[in-house]
């Protein structure tokens, strides 16, 4: 037991990248000021130092986002309950999925009172959610304990994703949704750079073994030969969605004014539904492969706007 002990304090040693990380999401670093923190951390994620001073990666300019764009209606965006009223002001309260309750904390919910299936998702933070397709065969305390544990999180300091930070956590039940494709639903995630849509990432097999797909897709609906590092592409052809013109226009109506989001989407047997809001994907460490197109989404994103105010 001594021995694997320190094996493991070895490897870390070894790798102070890793070290960093695990140091980082236990919130060891909060004393550290956000630029040097990014700086600390961009190196471990990317393996590269960060430059602010002139940023031209699109991970870099993620960065320089993160401190110079704080605009305090980013906050709503990224709440999951707050963001359906902006989504219904602005877009249409059509365009929403279900809402079956919201809670302030984990012991008011009344699972007896829940349909069969449901999603569960904590409104302050990203990878939170419980998806229930079956609830005869769901673990309620496995799932309490779980969401109890994310409801005492705050994203905003691993990545010091500053629209996270004051997040109030609650937790919204929706309707649970399934589309055509018999893995989960398809998510398409429109890139939108200075208000404009640019390119889409395609997020398919969710439920596989293997993990989630991504495959990035042009304005065209044609294939980028790009992708992620972490979410390999399905190397298969995917349709182009029946409402695809108008996620482009509700995307870009969303965008307005911001140098960067990514608006998500899904369509459900032809019907359009909102799904997110972001404004960092993957917290702006994402490796790219091939490398160039990290350089590529960096040109399309300009930062004279910020700059100016």
């Amino acid at each position: 037991m001594v021995t694997k002990k320190y094996s493991v304090i070895r490897r870390y040693i070894n790798s102070p990248r890793k070290l960093i990380r695990i140091l980082g999401e236990k919130n060891i670093f909060n004393w550290i000021p956000d630029k040097p923190y990014l700086k600390l951390v961009y190196w471990s994620e990317m393996g590269k130092r960060l430059n602010l001073k002139n940023p031209t990666t699109f991970n870099e300019k993620l960065q320089w986002l993160k401190l110079y764009d704080r605009k305090p209606e980013y906050t709503k965006y990224v709440d999951k309950y707050e963001v359906r009223s902006y989504i219904s002001q602005t877009i249409g309260e059509e365009y929403l999925i279900p809402l079956l309750g919201i809670y302030y904390s984990v012991d008011e919910i009344d699972f007896d009172k829940l349909p069969n299936q449901f999603v569960l998702k904590c409104t302050h933070g990203s990878h939170s959610n419980i998806i229930c397709t079956n609830k005869n065969t769901l673990n309620k305390e496995e799932v309490k304990s779980q969401l109890r544990k994310w409801m005492k999180k705050n994203w905003f300091w691993f990545g010091r994703e500053w629209p996270y930070k004051n997040v109030k956590p609650r937790i919204i039940c929706e309707k649970y949704m399934e589309d055509e494709s018999g893995t989960g639903l398809i998510d398409y995630k429109f890139m939108c750079f200075n208000g404009k849509a640019k390119c889409i990432f395609i997020c398919s097999n969710r439920n596989s073994v293997t993990g989630t797909n991504i495959d990035i897709y042009d304005m065209n609906w044609e294939p980028i030969p790009c992708e992620r590092e972490k979410n390999r592409r399905s190397n298969s052809i995917i349709n182009k969605p029946v409402n695809f013109s108008l996620m482009v226009e509700l995307a870009e109506i969303l965008a307005k004014d911001i140098p960067f989001v990514r608006v998500d989407f899904y369509e459900v047997r032809g019907k359009l539904y909102f799904g997110e809001i972001t404004f960092f994907p993957a917290s702006g460490f994402e490796r790219f492969v091939p490398d160039s197109y990290d350089e590529l989404l960096g040109s399309w994103l300009s930062l004279d706007e910020v700059i100016k105010k």
